[in-house]
């Protein structure tokens, strides 16, 4: 959960507890699935969880957080299916069944659709922990009776009608959880103020900059064209890397870096405001000269410290893949026109917001 644990100090969960969760639900859904009926082999069921224990191995230093920070340009879906390739070499093709099925180039759909979908086992999993380690109740769902409900029509995952007010309750949670918990503003603000000091550190590396040998790789971005070899060294990273370098550098001679560092470590973090339109260009460079007389950097330089970014969010995106209940007379309904209780149709829309990060001294001002 990145640095979310700076405002719910109970969210210090792993991904690896996230993994297991994930397999545990995974092996729940197959028995179901098999109770209705659906041929799942003990072959495919192997692979299928596989696929789940699996499918966030991608992940770095602070999770999504440093998504593309620490390897630009490569998210963590395609590091993940790097790290299932070289594992399936070490395990003589035995994980091949299970890359397909995450890749979604298996015949039965279904069963990526466990993996990744928008009524998958990773979501159903860390709703339900996130909401648990983080006291956020109103986060809660309940897996158990949405597995049950779980069925296959069209070589797709559907629930049964009867399990419709389960799936609203699901869609509320999300959308609720993402704006409360993992775009709250006091979290992203330490975010992204982690993001700039990586930036900062790329932009002026050099070999006696201080941080772990295993880091340097990355910010020198003198990085193995080799597979297997960008693997081992991705693998060796974790966040006290990260935060050990970060300690180094609050003593940098670059004021900028040693700045960032330094409100990282305070927990001075950067201050927020959220608003539905973007802040003019005007107001931004108003913020940038007043941070520059104020802490004697460059204008260029006071970007680092304010900087406007746009977030969207969307709880159910039904051209995507849709969520359908499955009636006793085999018809299929999507969940935003199926609802009566709520209106799940308005939540099928993206909702953006724009964030503007700035020392609050200067916000306040």
């Amino acid at each position: 959960m990145g640095l979310t644990y700076l405002v719910y100090p109970g969210a210090y969960h792993t991904r690896f507890h996230h993994a297991l969760g994930a397999m545990h639900l995974m092996r729940k859904a197959v028995q179901i699935l098999r109770d209705k009926g659906h041929e799942i082999s003990p072959e495919e069921e192997e692979a299928v969880y596989i696929a789940i224990l699996l499918h966030d191995i991608g992940h770095g230093p602070f999770s999504h957080a440093l998504e593309n920070s620490i390897v630009p340009g490569i998210d963590h879906e395609s590091l993940s299916l790097a790290f299932m390739e070289e594992l399936n070499i070490e395990f003589d093709g035995k994980l091949q069944m299970g890359i397909d099925i995450f890749m979604d180039h298996y015949p039965k759909q279904f069963l990526h659709q466990l993996i990744s979908s928008q009524l998958d086992m990773d979501r159903l999993d860390y709703l339900r922990r996130d909401c648990f380690y983080t006291g956020v109740t109103e986060g809660q769902i309940n897996s158990e009776r949405l597995i049950t409900m779980l069925n296959v029509a069209d070589d797709q995952i559907v629930v049964d009608s009867k399990g419709i007010y389960s799936v609203e309750k699901f869609i509320v949670a999300r959308r609720l959880m993402y704006w409360q918990v993992y775009l709250h503003k006091t979290v992203l603000g330490a975010e992204y103020l982690l993001i700039q000091i990586l930036k900062r550190a790329r932009l002026i590396y050099t070999d006696e900059m201080n941080c772990p040998s295993v880091l340097k790789p990355f910010l020198s971005e003198a990085l193995p064209e080799n597979r297997k070899d960008l693997v081992d060294l991705y693998a060796q990273l974790d966040d006290s890397d990260i935060m050990s370098a970060i300690k180094e550098w609050r003593l940098h001679s670059d004021t900028t870096l040693a700045m960032l560092c330094q409100r990282l470590l305070d927990r001075n973090l950067l201050g927020v405001r959220m608003q539905s339109e973007p802040w003019s260009e005007a107001r931004m460079e108003e913020l940038r000269a007043a941070a520059t007389n104020k802490y004697g950097i460059s204008v260029k330089d006071a970007r680092y410290l304010i900087f406007q970014q746009e977030i969207s969010n969307n709880a159910y995106n039904p051209e995507k893949d849709r969520i359908n209940l499955l009636y006793k007379n085999g018809k299929l309904v999507d969940i935003a026109e199926a609802a009566d209780q709520l209106n799940i149709s308005a939540l099928a829309g993206p909702v953006v917001k724009y964030f503007l990060f700035c020392p609050k001294s200067l916000l306040d001002s």
